[in-house]
């Protein structure tokens, strides 16, 4: 870009900062920032407004008054010269002539000189006035990118320095870092002291993260409490420094005076690695921030693949949001019911409850979508929205079957979470508490156990149990078996698919299965696809079991049992030879 962001302004530590000679128009035109880029730029001059634009229209008309004024100027000149050439044909006295000529030439030159002031003059006036619209239009892009609560660069500013930092590091091959940082608990303090007192901790963070940049680096508030800073020609260690100083800062008491520590939780990305365009710089450290916040706050997270994945929906958090958002207000969720059965007699005893993005919904499955509500945390509208979409279809269950429904942990350790609308909702379609159960899944590790054992707390009175769902897919699980009592274990299919061909595999399922036996736990045998498997696990003395051998995901909950028996492999025929074999018949 021709110009940066700085717009003839100057900036100092991470503010965006008017020049002196600027500053009073800019206080003054502030409050029309946002029109005046569609409109007429305006300044203030003594309390009255002076259109900058009339002043280059009425340059112009005296402009086009001069022309008019020269053009009958050198038309009397010429009617003149015309007079005398036929006076000196008619034989006038050459006197007489001669001052004709004169007078004509006098004339001429003074009409000449007097409109070429003119001229001038609303020329200088017209580049004047052109010069404040410039001027007057700087500082109106300048507020246009500016927040005016902190003096940092807002929204918009960070969208466009983004994208020319981006091309900077591409085109001089270099390193650039973005920090996202989120004010904790900046909802508590809005809430307990007023705005007010929120507002003086967001300029007290600005004023922060100012203190402990560097001159190149770009601050930016992008949202109510989260703010950016783009450092330019550093690594992701260096940044890493630069948000340990500030976090430090902010905690500091001492440095603060008046001021209450300040939480921060801060997400580190680079470019070009471990990313690799901008818009993965964004959503890289997006992830880290979230995965932060989910994990204790009061943290510095540079991104990890490993650690903080990020959802392959490659759309910015605030349009994920929005997608999220649309689903659950438009409730396009699509229910349906998997059957689980006893494998000791195929009848059925219960189902799980899945749901699936209906039309209209910008998800192309299920797993996008939740992994979306995670990123952009929506996890407890999305939970909340899926279990009613569920319950609809759930009316018609018969008493002795039960209801499963999956809940993110991130649901029942958010404080934004009430147990009672859960059974709220079921009670309302005749669902007993005592026929509900819930999932967790194991995927992820818990931030808040507290939280998170008092709500499973609230449900265990109530009669509903509790199960540890695809137990085996991932290390999370295993400080989830630690620390909550589950009546149901749910091993993960790969285990149940491993454990039909490999020995390792089978010791993993046997560890499982006593360790359920110890704690009073019933197992569940997810993913039965074949008949070996089914073979397997009814071996293993797994009681229940459910996967697409025994009953397929539906709209509509069917209880009819099935033949167990008829869906297990043909016994292999016995040679002769085989001491075990029975003898024929005589």
């Amino acid at each position: 870009m021709a110009k940066t962001l700085r717009y003839h302004a100057a900036r100092t530590r991470g503010s965006w900062v008017v020049p002196p000679r600027n500053r009073d128009a800019a206080a003054a035109m502030s409050a029309q920032a946002g029109a005046a880029l569609n409109s007429p730029w305006t300044e203030v001059q003594g309390g009255v407004r002076a259109p900058l634009v009339d002043d280059v229209a009425d340059a112009a008309r005296e402009v086009r008054a001069a022309m008019v004024r020269l053009a009958t100027g050198v038309f009397l000149v010429a009617m003149t010269a015309i007079m005398v050439t036929a006076g000196a044909a008619d034989g006038a006295p050459p006197a007489l002539l001669v001052l004709g000529v004169a007078g004509a030439g006098a004339l001429a030159a003074t009409t000449v000189i007097g409109l070429l002031r003119v001229a001038l003059a609303n020329a200088n006036r017209l580049t004047a006035a052109i010069a404040d619209l410039r001027d007057g239009f700087d500082i109106v892009r300048l507020d246009s990118v500016r927040d005016p609560l902190t003096g940092l660069g807002n929204h918009r500013g960070f969208q466009e320095e983004l994208d020319r930092a981006a091309a900077m590091a591409r085109r001089h091959n270099q390193s650039t870092s973005l920090l996202l940082i989120d004010v904790d608990d900046l909802k508590r303090v809005n809430d307990a002291e007023g705005h007010a007192a929120g507002d003086e901790v967001l300029r007290t963070v600005a004023r922060v993260i100012a203190a402990n940049s560097r001159r190149i680096d770009r601050a930016f508030r992008i949202g109510g409490d989260e703010f950016a800073v783009l450092s330019a020609a550093s690594t992701v260690d260096d940044a890493r420094t630069l948000a340990r100083r500030i976090l430090a800062t902010a905690l500091d008491r001492d440095r603060n005076p008046g001021q209450r520590p300040i939480s921060l939780t801060i997400g580190i990305s680079g470019l070009p690695n471990p990313s690799a365009d901008r818009n993965l710089l964004f959503r890289h450290a997006d992830a880290a921030l979230y995965w932060g916040k989910r994990h204790g706050r009061t943290d510095v997270q540079v991104y990890d693949p490993g650690l903080h994945g990020v959802a392959d929906d490659e759309r910015p958090t605030p349009e994920l949001a929005a997608a999220v958002d649309h689903v659950v207000a438009q409730r396009l969720l699509t229910p349906v019911y998997q059957p689980v059965f006893a494998l000791a007699d195929g009848a059925c005893i219960g189902f799980e409850g899945l749901v699936r993005p209906g039309d209209g919904a910008a998800f192309r499955n299920a797993g996008a979508l939740f992994v979306a509500a995670e990123v952009v945390s929506r996890t407890v509208e999305l939970d909340l929205a899926a279990v009613r979409a569920l319950a609809g279809a759930a009316k018609g269950l018969e008493p002795a079957h039960y209801l499963a429904v999956n809940l993110s942990p991130r649901t029942l350790e958010a404080t934004a979470f009430n147990p009672h609308e859960i059974l709220g909702v079921l009670a309302q379609v005749g669902i007993e508490p005592s026929r509900l159960v819930i999932e967790l899944t194991e995927r992820e590790a818990v931030g808040d156990f507290d939280r998170l054992g008092r709500n499973l707390a609230v449900f265990r009175r109530t009669g509903a149990r509790i199960a540890a769902d695809d137990v085996g897919a991932g290390n999370a699980g295993l400080q989830l078996l630690s620390r909550i009592e589950f009546d149901v274990i749910k091993i993960d299919l790969s285990l149940v698919q491993s454990g039909a061909i490999l020995a390792p595999s089978r010791a993993v399922l046997r560890a499982l299965i006593e360790m359920a036996a110890r704690r009073g736990a019933s197992t569940v045998a997810e993913g039965i696809e074949t008949r070996i498997q089914l073979e397997t696990v009814r071996d293993l003395g797994i009681q229940v079991g459910q996967g697409f051998l025994l009953g397929v995901p539906s709209p509509r909950p069917s209880a009819a049992s099935i033949d167990i028996l008829g869906l297990l492999p043909e016994p292999e025929p016995r040679s002769a030879a085989d001491p075990r074999a029975l003898p024929a018949p005589a």
